[in-house]
């Protein structure tokens, strides 16, 4: 016979959304999986905050800037996110790879190379959403705790079954 295995709650936060992101398909997409969202006027223009993790996404889609990504406003966009915000990540939506998403890609990388910012690629709504609830879910309490305690098991587990530990032990 089958074993039953209770069966654990969906995860549901609140999230702090920016107002210019209202009627955005990503905002129905997490009201539809019942997460509380809290419009805001004083976060960032296509801003998610996840207050219970600590984490922050800014919404960056290629088609609103203009062909020289430099002229727009965008990096000091994004520095200001990032003094704002400890734990940020930049979405950059690009349904396609072409010549433009392309180059604002690299631009943000090496204009954000050796920083905390994390950059995430998405290709779609459902990208965004998920990328963005794994990544929230993970580094929140109490999950963030039990994904330290597997690893701290982990590593336990390693070292202990090391032969170079094994060979130690026998030396001392």
């Amino acid at each position: 016979m089958a074993a039953f295995k209770e069966a654990t709650p969906p995860w549901k936060t609140t999230i702090i959304v920016s107002t210019s992101l209202q009627s955005h398909e990503t905002n129905r997409m997490l009201s539809a999986q019942q997460h509380r969202i809290r419009p805001s006027v004083t976060v960032e223009s296509g801003a998610f905050i996840f207050p219970l993790s600590g984490t922050a996404f800014l919404l960056v889609d290629p088609q609103d800037f203009p062909e020289h990504f430099e002229e727009s406003g965008l990096i000091e966009r994004i520095k200001k996110f990032m003094q704002v915000h400890r734990n940020s990540f930049v979405l950059l939506y690009a349904p396609f790879n072409g010549k433009k998403e392309l180059e604002l890609l690299s631009g943000i990388q090496c204009r954000f190379f050796g920083s905390n910012l994390r950059i995430l690629p998405v290709r779609s709504n459902a990208e965004i959403v998920k990328g963005m609830l794994t990544i929230a879910k993970a580094t929140s309490k109490p999950h963030v705790d039990n994904i330290h305690d597997r690893m701290s098991l982990a590593q336990a587990h390693i070292t202990e079954s090391s032969p170079v530990w094994e060979m130690l032990r026998d030396i001392l």
